[in-house]
């Protein structure tokens, strides 16, 4: 069993065998850590450099299952693109669940100047995972890769298209026995793995929260503790909205600190200073010895050497800028701020205005309108929670939400390994599938939504209202299948019609069926389909739906005819549109 992290900024793969006795072990990812030098790393960082004719000698990018290579991927790559703007690609994990974008399409980077190359979101997570596997094929010829159950992680928040998009880079890759796990799941796996006393650190009636601050992406769950038969169960009750909102963020602001002690730096400047501030925050997270790091930019114009400017991140700036900036002190009350955004914006990523993990905490936390949940235990993942201060931050501020409910304080489980957790946890949920270890109940995380147009007169100057048809209720679980009971609907087919999803990480208590008159702001639009269904044109086809998900968690949804006839609804996943407004 194989488990794989495709992380936004680093990507980390463990393997296991279905012996219950096994250890999970740690692959180091053979890469281009200079032109010419091949290295096995921990990690491989999720960093696609597209290199100009001619700029590296014959030979330099070969790796040792490819020759002639023109792109470069990990470490070098996320080196040489500190050196040259537009040539990088990044966070294409992000871009992956941005419905703003047409995430097939050739966009990144998005600063590419006119000529240059580009790929697609897609592309970019293929080539990616297309590294691993041909390294695992390198180091380990007698276990093909293609031979192997890989579980494969996504954020917990991910909606069903940046699911099926994920699952579509991994087919292009040519992964075959492929399952995909959410993330903060697989963290808790890996706490698992470590800790085979588990059963003695929670109870019956335990909340666990798991808070998981990536590169890209911050995600929220809970874990509940029950009991059955004498026998403890996990089960996955909750999950947070999907949050631009980590690692990215934390550098940039970084970047702004160290910039403002240097002088005036032009783009190509700043963008360099950003990424060096990156590796400086890792370097200083990961070695408790090391107290400052430091940053050199190049001059521009003709002296170069003479120009070049030095600067450096200290420890102590790093975590009084990521604890203050970022997890401020709050109230339980005290929602994330909405902000203005201007009538026009560069094309980009939709980030979280407010970069305050806390308040997001405190709103995940207030989501249920019967009051706060109450967590008992709480586990960290994420690179940035190897500083002391800020896991300790998040405690203090998570406790006092405790202590306006009445609540004793937190747990804090310990967790190993906080930049392998992920990929260890997958490969171990890998094997707790055959039956050999403990799983958790989790099933689909979100509730899901079909538009459907009522029927009503025209009305000059007014849309047909929509209502929102309860299609996949929170929590149904993989290879199981509903239908949505005691009702029809028209289905227009011979033609093209647009069909309009929704999705709700708040009503989890929608059964398959439940039709809401009205679409509120706990809706939330996912990719719409445009699509021609077979039959006679214009003809309407009474039908009646049903849901199913798959086995590696894809959901699907049929329409079926009264005579047999079944028409498949499938994500959209190419022109999305921004998201609109019921």
């Amino acid at each position: 069993m194989l488990g794989i992290d495709l992380g936004t900024t680093n990507c980390g793969f463990a393997s296991t065998s279905a012996d219950a006795d096994t250890a999970v072990e740690l692959f180091a990812i053979p890469q281009l850590t200079n032109p010419g030098e091949v290295q096995a790393e921990p990690l491989l960082e999720s960093a696609l450099y597209l290199a100009r004719e001619g700029e590296f000698a014959e030979g330099a990018l070969d790796l040792p299952w490819l020759e002639g290579n023109r792109t470069i991927t990990g470490r070098l790559a996320a080196r040489r693109g500190v050196e040259t703007l537009g040539r990088l690609v990044t966070s294409a994990k992000s871009w992956l669940s941005y419905t703003g974008a047409d995430r097939t399409a050739a966009i990144l980077p998005v600063n590419a100047p006119d000529g240059a190359p580009r790929v697609s979101p897609v592309e970019a997570s293929q080539r990616y995972l297309e590294h691993m596997k041909a390294a695992w094929d390198y180091q380990h010829p007698d276990e093909p890769f293609t031979d192997q159950q890989v579980v494969l992680t996504v954020p917990a928040s991910f909606d069903e298209a940046a699911r099926q998009l994920t699952q579509k880079a991994a087919e292009q890759a040519g992964y075959r026995n492929l399952i995909l796990l959410e993330e903060p799941q697989a963290a808790f796996y890996a706490w698992l793995e470590r800790h085979e006393n588990w059963r003695e650190s929670v109870q019956p009636g335990d909340l666990i929260l798991v808070i998981d601050v990536g590169g890209g992406t911050t995600d929220f769950t809970l874990i509940s503790v029950t009991e059955s038969a004498g026998s403890l169960q996990l089960e996955r009750v909750a999950v947070g909205d999907h949050l631009l909102l980590g690692g990215d963020n934390m550098d940039l602001a970084l970047a702004h600190s160290a910039a403002a002690r240097m002088g005036k730096l032009d783009a190509m400047q700043f963008h360099t200073l950003w990424q060096q501030c990156r590796l400086a925050k890792e370097n200083l997270l990961s070695n408790d010895e090391l107290q400052e790091a430091p940053l050199t930019i190049l001059g521009r114009g003709s002296s170069l050497i003479g120009g070049t400017i030095k600067g450096k991140l200290t420890r102590s700036e790093v975590e009084t800028t990521l604890v203050d900036g970022f997890f401020p002190v709050v109230s339980s009350h005290d929602m994330p701020a909405r902000q203005r955004r201007s009538g026009l914006m560069e094309v980009g990523l939709p980030y979280e205005p407010d970069a305050a993990i806390t308040r997001h905490l405190a709103r995940f936390l207030r989501r249920d309108a019967t009051g706060m949940a109450c967590p008992t235990h709480v586990l960290f993942n994420g690179g940035v929670f190897r500083a002391r201060h800020l896991r300790e931050r998040v405690l203090e501020v998570l406790n006092a939400f405790l202590g306006e409910e009445g609540k004793p304080p937190v747990i804090s489980l310990e967790g190993d390994d906080l930049m392998h957790a992920v990929a260890r946890g997958a490969a171990y949920y890998g094997r707790a599938r055959q039956g050999r270890g403990i799983r958790i109940r989790g099933g689909v995380p979100r509730t899901y939504y079909i538009g459907i147009e009522s029927a009503m007169p025209a009305v000059p100057g007014f849309a047909a209202p929509m209502k929102a048809l309860t299609v996949v209720p929170f929590g149904m679980e993989e290879g199981t299948g509903t239908k949505v009971p005691n009702r029809e609907f028209a289905l227009v087919v011979g033609e093209p019609a647009e069909f309009r999803f929704f999705s709700s990480s708040a009503r989890k208590h929608d059964d398959a069926g439940t039709l809401l008159e009205e679409i509120d702001s706990d809706l939330e639009e996912i990719a719409p389909i445009q699509v021609h269904l077979e039959g006679q044109e214009g003809q309407m086809v009474r039908v009646s739906l049903e849901a199913h998900v798959t086995e590696t968690g894809v959901l699907e949804l049929w329409c079926v005819a009264r005579d047999g006839r079944r028409w498949k609804l499938e994500f959209q996943v190419r022109d999305a549109g921004q998201k609109r407004k019921p």
